[in-house]
């Protein structure tokens, strides 16, 4: 996507700013366009510092306040539905279209929040990302922990604005993704008893997983269900060949409580005989619910608290040594969906709620 960026009204009332974000196309990739608007509504606000990184714009206040909080959200959106869902519509009770939940409601709050609140009561730092819809290497929250951390390592507090259904979800799950591996001896399939089938062993693997009883761990006061299931399997190279070999993926969704070797080994160790490849670990976040901060945001929103049981950015943020909960307007089970839409009282509520915060 090219063309000139334009103009975001940070006046306007959040649910039509909402609006123009996402008519704004932004596909994870071409987020350029509304890098560009952001980065120029932001710049012409005197109390704020901004920095660009790639498609990435933070923006700071630099009052001297006694704490520090990064309010964050990114840009991007995964591939628009067929027939397109934008441009946005508006009803009387929702906003339609590709971005309304995931993210771009939060992100217009933020914004409302850097225009509104030049004097907020603790220094903010805005963060407004790209690349989050994708393999994570392109992820711009990354690329601000690897160039620039100091851009937000020095707070006490994130709220990630991740839709959440107008609740606050704390922390996040670790998510680590195996490859188990059966092996076997091929043969004809005429003649099986001069092989060993994988396919068949891996029934061993399955039963395993089967009967395995996955945890509810509470961290912080939340409860966080855990899971273990096959994602995946793949075996067999021909349909008069006994297969050799046969991979199982599975996915394992740990609490916050344990670290990633940890969860590895407990997979490793449930699979004990078999080939175990982790493809892929991604640490939980603790929410810290016990820290000052977090303690003020969640006696100013006074809404209701639950853990996040899938895997957001918060992690991101936790690995920087900043604890970080995820709010935001938005049923996340709308999220990617055909028919994205988000109720317009929740946009208003979020804004409300986090201006009673930074007030």
């Amino acid at each position: 996507m090219s063309g000139p960026a334009p103009t975001l009204d940070l006046d306007s009332d959040v649910v039509t700013l909402t609006a123009a974000l996402c008519d704004v196309e932004s596909v994870s990739g071409h987020e350029d366009v509304l890098a560009d608007a952001v980065e120029s509504a932001l710049e012409a606000l005197p109390h704020l510092r901004v920095t660009r990184l790639g498609n990435t714009v933070v923006a700071r206040t630099e009052l001297g306040r006694a704490e520090r909080v990064v309010i964050a959200g990114h840009l991007d959106t995964v591939p628009l539905a067929d027939p397109p869902n934008l441009p946005s519509r508006r009803t009387r009770q929702a906003l339609w279209g590709r971005g309304t939940v995931d993210m771009k409601g939060g992100v217009a709050i933020a914004l409302r929040l850097a225009g509104a609140v030049p004097q907020p009561a603790r220094d903010v730092t805005f963060v407004f990302y790209d690349g989050e819809e994708v393999a994570a290497r392109f992820n711009g929250l990354g690329r601000v922990e690897r160039e620039r951390p100091e851009l937000v390592t020095d707070a006490d507090f994130a709220v990630l604005m991740e839709p959440t259904d107008g609740r606050v979800e704390g922390g996040c799950n670790g998510t680590l993704r195996a490859e188990v591996l059966a092996t076997g001896v091929a043969a004809h399939s005429a003649r099986p008893w001069r092989g060993h089938n994988a396919v068949h062993e891996a029934a061993t693997i399955l039963t395993r997983l089967t009967a395995y009883e996955a945890e509810t761990v509470t961290v912080d006061g939340l409860d966080y269900r855990e899971s273990m299931q096959a994602v995946g399997i793949h075996g067999g190279t021909g349909a008069n060949v006994i297969p050799d070999a046969c991979v199982v993926t599975v996915n394992y969704r740990y609490a916050p409580d344990k670290s990633p070797d940890e969860a590895e080994a407990l997979v490793r160790n449930l699979f004990d005989g078999y080939e175990v490849t982790v493809a892929e670990n991604a640490a939980g976040a603790r929410p810290g619910l016990d820290l000052p901060a977090a303690r003020a945001f969640l006696d100013a929103l006074g809404v209701g608290v639950v853990a996040k049981q899938g895997w957001t950015d918060v992690a991101r943020f936790s690995a920087m040594g900043v604890p970080a909960v995820n709010f935001g307007p938005g049923d996340p089970g709308l999220a990617h969906h055909d028919e994205e839409q988000c109720p317009i009282a929740q946009i208003t509520d979020g804004e409300s709620a986090m201006l009673r915060w930074l007030s």
